[in-house]
């Protein structure tokens, strides 16, 4: 996943110390998280084929209690690491999910999403298995709304999500950043009655969300730490992020 800092798209490694999300906690009831979620953060991690084989027996005595893995990319790209962590993350008692890295201009939003459930970004039903989630940030390979009109982009957007609420009956989370976001939709608000908000923000808090979200589910705000990939931390309870799995 691209990296978003202080409002400002890099490629880069950052790492957040852990006053940064001390401070983000601190700042928790302006986006309706609860005391005692604040107080413990159910935190987790998300991976890609860029990690080397992980200990998740560690990860998980570590505190992670939740990690997402990412399984394709358009529909030619399969992680080759992605059996292993997925399978692994779960047996080591995590709860774990699998994200799809869209690419709007190469094939349709339902092409993508047949894709992606065809090569492990389904849902079970075993209380464990979190809703697949669909990242939408800049192309990596060329223009940064990867060509498309603000409208093209919402109505791709809308049919990778029908597609795939379709073949699975969860609404895919939806992982963004305010400053992609805003730009390549318009700030579009139709997908936050359903879709779940994970927001990417490098900062001591995950400040202004994209367009019609009024709260986030997830929050990455790291690059590096205590585990290994992107760290990440649920909105809420361990009770709801099971809750969340089980549909």
């Amino acid at each position: 996943m691209w990296r978003y800092v202080s409002d400002q798209c890099v490629r880069a490694r950052v790492t957040v110390t852990a006053v940064c999300v001390l401070a983000a906690l601190v700042s928790a009831s302006i986006l309706r998280i609860t005391p005692a979620a604040a107080a413990v953060p159910v935190q987790g991690l998300d991976v890609s084929d860029h990690q080397a084989s992980i200990n998740w027996i560690t990860v998980h005595s570590s505190g992670a209690q939740f990690a997402y893995v990412k399984a394709t990319e358009g529909t030619t790209f399969t992680n080759a690491r992605f059996t292993s962590e997925y399978n692994g993350s779960y047996r080591a008692g995590l709860i774990r999910g699998a994200y799809h890295f869209a690419r709007p201009n190469t094939s349709s939003g339902a092409a993508q999403a047949r894709y992606f459930v065809a090569h492990g970004g389904g849902w079970s039903a075993d209380g464990r298995t979190l809703p697949g989630a669909l990242d939408m940030e800049p192309n990596p390979y060329g223009h940064t709304c990867y060509g498309l009109s603000r409208s093209a982009m919402v109505a791709w957007i809308g049919d990778f999500v029908q597609t795939y609420h379709a073949l699975t009956s969860r609404w895919p989370v939806i992982y963004t950043a305010l400053n992609w976001w805003t730009p390549c939709t318009g700030g579009y608000t139709g997908f936050a009655a359903q879709d779940p908000l994970w927001v990417a923000r490098y900062a001591a808090s995950p400040g202004a969300l994209p367009a019609g979200w009024s709260f986030y589910t997830f929050w990455q705000y790291a690059t590096s730490g205590t585990f290994p990939g992107d760290q990440d931390v649920f909105n809420g309870s361990s009770a709801r992020l099971r809750a969340l799995a089980a549909g």
